[in-house]
């Protein structure tokens, strides 16, 4: 802990209003201390050192991401039904990056599209139908 000596002087303080410094003089009691430092907040400094940017996606933020992606997703869908097939093509869109996630490659997105696209021209109507959109989400 002590590579975070200072991340956790600085939360003592922000959070709980307690100064380190209290446990070397005897005010602070090591169990008090420990209690605080077990249940900082998701947003700490030491949370941050340990884990790094992930600390700071909160579920809220993750369903963010995942409602703009297939927001983009829908437009680009929209998007190319509506096109002639000789017009050119749009990129299938890139997702939103996210911590800790893998960098999206630039084959799986190729693939979405190689398959709508696929299944499209093979289509006369221009709605797809459940199986098309349903291997195209998968």
């Amino acid at each position: 802990m002590e590579e975070h000596a200072e991340a956790l002087e600085a939360d003592l303080l922000r959070h709980y209003g307690v100064d380190l410094l209290d446990w070397h003089r005897g005010e602070l009691s090591s169990r008090r201390l420990s209690v605080l430092v077990e249940h900082m907040p998701r947003d700490s400094a030491v949370n941050r050192d340990l884990y790094g940017e992930a600390m700071e996606w909160d579920a809220s933020t993750h369903l963010l991401a995942a409602v703009t992606d297939h927001l983009a997703v829908a437009n680009w869908m929209t998007t190319m039904l509506h096109s002639n097939e000789d017009s050119e093509q749009l990129e299938y869109p890139e997702p939103v990056p996210r911590p800790g996630a893998p960098e999206a490659s630039e084959e799986s997105s190729e693939d979405f599209s190689d398959v709508f696209l696929a299944d499209r021209k093979t289509n006369d109507d221009a709605s797809p139908t459940a199986d098309q959109l349903a291997r195209f989400f998968a």
